[in-house]
């Protein structure tokens, strides 16, 4: 990471020790002008940013004052006393920073930063699932956009899923969106679980009442892509590799891994792990970063897929968002004080 009173060259020299053999020296001289740029911006404006372990690496290693996963981030950010947030990530991000610090000005530097789990249900869908379901409490995840979480109980995190699950000490539950992340604390929890429609004419509740979970089917479009023929082809050739995967892929690769748990979870076991080749199963920019941190390891190039919507997220958009202070972030206030509720509930689980 970078500070604002470094010259192009000093950014330039740090990013070369990070990201050599990752990426082109010719690239990171053209990023480092543009860092240069936005620290200097960054400063003026009394501004934070936040980088998500999944932004690119030059991006990822020189404009962040915080990196980590985004519920982290939005709190870390909420505690300094920084005028303006810009939120080097997706949409949905962007808002929870909102959430969290609503007297702060929130900037995205895409307004195409999506996420295909947050667009698999709506508002609307969470008041059809509560009505159907009278009385059981809804958790979300928190990668949902504001309006949904605004109708939740409560939000959860990958990584204290089951937790927020089990603390609520009821019956039956609604977990949503995420179909594998579901059934992933399903399994480690052994609740049974159901994924009813119910939006189609033949839906009736009465059917899954013996569920103790009721499932969304939402899926993330990058963790849905590995599957447990990835890691077969991989441990044929590399025996001695340890395979990471995100709960946000299915149940049958969470299984087939040697470790599956959240962005942070996931840097953590790499960098304390003594093997010497790892493959991360999540988005493959993450995977890069993590290979910066630890030159003494082997990072396999294999099944990277990477995110189009966190592929919006660049250091020029950045400094156009800083420039003209553009993409700014909305949350309506009763949609973020019903969000803000869902979010603290889980902040103080834990």
């Amino acid at each position: 990471m970078t500070t604002t009173k470094q010259s192009p060259l000093e950014i330039f020299k740090h990013l070369e020790s990070k990201l050599s053999g990752i990426v082109p020296d010719f690239e990171l001289k053209l990023k480092s002008e543009l860092a240069y740029e936005i620290n200097l911006l960054k400063e003026e404006m009394n501004a934070v940013i936040l980088g998500h372990n999944y932004m690119e690496p030059a991006l990822f290693h020189s404009i962040p004052d915080f990196v980590g996963d985004s519920l982290e981030l939005s709190r870390r950010a909420a505690e300094t006393d920084k005028d303006v947030i810009v939120f080097c990530g997706v949409q949905f991000m962007a808002e929870t920073a909102k959430i969290l610090s609503p007297d702060k000005k929130v900037l995205i530097p895409s307004q195409k930063a999506g996420c295909s789990l947050a667009s698999s249900i709506t508002a609307e869908d969470v008041k059809k699932l509560k009505k159907s379901f009278p009385g059981v409490p809804v958790v979300t995840y928190v990668n949902t956009y504001a309006d949904v979480k605004a109708e939740c109980d409560i939000c959860c995190t990958s990584s204290n899923a089951s937790a927020v699950v089990q603390s609520l000490g009821v019956n039956q539950v609604i977990f949503i969106p995420d179909e594998y992340l579901s059934k992933n604390v399903a399994a480690q929890l052994g609740y049974t679980i159901a994924f009813p429609d119910v939006h189609s004419k033949e839906f009736q509740p009465e059917d899954f009442s013996e569920f103790q979970m009721i499932g969304w089917a939402g899926r993330c479009e990058v963790h849905e892509k590995f599957s447990v023929e990835d890691i077969n082809s991989v441990r044929k050739q590399f025996s001695d590799v340890l395979i990471l995967s995100h709960p946000e892929c299915s149940p049958e690769v969470v299984e087939a891994s040697d470790f599956s748990g959240s962005t942070n979870a996931m840097i953590r076991y790499t960098s304390e792990s003594k093997a010497s080749k790892y493959l991360l199963l999540t988005e493959c920019s993450m995977g890069d970063n993590i290979a910066s941190e630890n030159p003494d390891k082997e990072m396999l190039r294999m099944c990277s897929v990477r995110c189009p919507h966190m592929n919006q997220i660049t250091l020029e958009d950045t400094l156009e968002c800083l420039k003209n202070s553009q993409y700014e972030v909305h949350v309506p206030k009763d949609i973020a004080n019903r969000a803000a509720r869902s979010v603290q509930r889980m902040i103080e689980i834990g």
